[in-house]
């Protein structure tokens, strides 16, 4: 069971060796909510019960705020980030669908961080997810010793969200099976978990502040259809994959930064690899090249996150093995662990693309012939 913990910000669980690789959002823009805070309290903005900043100062959180100095975190459309705002306020849950890839659980995790001050408290859906992750269980030690009682009773996320009156992440939970799904109808609509085990009136009751963000891909449709009554206990945003090139390549080139660190301590990637690395996955993704010639989308996810790592993993290749300066070729050997994952149909749809729209675009262009060049005997 995932539960929240009191260990000190920017440490790992147990390992007493430095911080942590990736902080939760608390952690890494505590200087920016502290502004918010700062900001409402000079304002006089009003919050919702239980809320830690005001909707205004959680929307400039997410979308940042040029006049506050608060970064921009999501890209893409802001009016989405209004309407979940807007959600997180209502009696309603959150439900979050979309690609994989599209930067839903970044917008669970700020939008947590911002309402409640914390994101910790979470649930990860899987096929191996049962009730006592949504609802509580037991310390059997002490239940032999003592019986059931309040001590020996160990809340999951969910029922600790309620007791504190905070958010509470469900990711991927259409890949949960249908009874643990709706074990969240009763507790979305009552706001109360029973716990008969204590006695026939024992109850956890939401306090202001609760609520659940959810999310779920598009791709697992099938898996576990959620019930009508939980669907009606959520309202549902798409968040869509990013489609304008210039504004993808920027996001890709910010988000590298962010995980290599300003260019001066990273490799430089020059914009024409990042225009390569960008143009490709865009093409594979729609099923369309920006010439406008169809091509065979594969199966793997050729998301914007996955472009990041693509670049971030070239960056590495470059200054490691390298001469310090990324190239297409190092983007070409590095598409070919995100998009070749062993599935021959994708590697023949890959290679179809290699040979007639890279090969193409290699007769005039130099960064389009490096890629072409490593991509042909790679994906062979």
């Amino acid at each position: 069971m995932t539960t929240d913990t009191t260990i000190p910000a920017g440490t790992a669980a147990g390992s007493g060796a430095g911080p942590e690789i990736r902080p939760p959002a608390e952690v890494r823009h505590a200087g920016e909510l502290a502004t918010l805070a700062a900001w409402d309290a000079e304002r006089g903005h009003e919050r919702p019960p239980g809320w830690r900043l005001s909707p205004r100062a959680v929307r400039a959180f997410v979308v940042g705020s040029e006049e506050l100095g608060v970064s921009r975190k999501f890209y893409g459309d802001d009016p989405l980030v209004d309407r979940a705002v807007v959600s997180l306020m209502g009696r309603q849950g959150l439900m979050l669908v979309g690609e994989p890839g599209t930067a839903k659980s970044m917008l669970s995790e700020l939008l947590s961080a911002a309402v409640s001050g914390s994101s910790t408290l979470t649930v990860q859906g899987t096929a191996g997810t049962t009730e006592d992750h949504v609802r509580y269980s037991w310390n059997y030690a002490l239940l032999v010793s003592e019986g059931p009682s309040e001590r020996s009773l160990v809340p999951s996320p969910v029922c600790t969200g309620m007791r504190e009156g905070r958010v509470v992440r469900f990711e991927e939970i259409t890949r949960c099976a249908p009874e643990i799904q709706d074990t969240l109808v009763s507790i979305l609509s009552e706001k109360q978990l029973m716990v008969p085990e204590l006695g026939p009136d024992a109850r956890v009751a939401a306090r202001p502040g609760f609520t659940v963000i959810a999310t779920a891909n598009l791709k697992d449709r099938g898996v576990h259809e959620m019930s009508a009554a939980l669907k009606r206990r959520f309202s549902f945003e798409t968040v869509a994959p990013v489609r304008d090139r210039d504004f993808e390549i920027e996001l890709v080139q910010r988000q590298l930064e962010a995980e290599l660190g300003p260019r001066g301590d990273s490799p430089e990637v020059p914009r024409e690899v990042l225009e390569v690395l960008v143009t490709v996955f865009q093409d594979l993704r729609t099923g369309s090249t920006r010439e406008g010639a169809p091509v065979k989308r594969p199966e793997t996810v050729m998301s914007t996150a996955e472009a990041v790592n693509v670049a971030v993993a070239a960056s590495l290749e470059a200054r490691y093995l390298g001469d310090g300066t990324v190239t297409t070729a190092e983007v070409a050997r590095q598409i070919a662990g995100v998009a070749l994952k062993g599935e021959e149909e994708d590697a023949r749809r890959l290679r179809h693309y290699v040979d007639n729209v890279v090969r193409e675009r290699a007769r005039h262009d130099a960064g389009w012939k490096a890629f072409f060049g490593a991509a042909e005997s790679l994906w062979r």
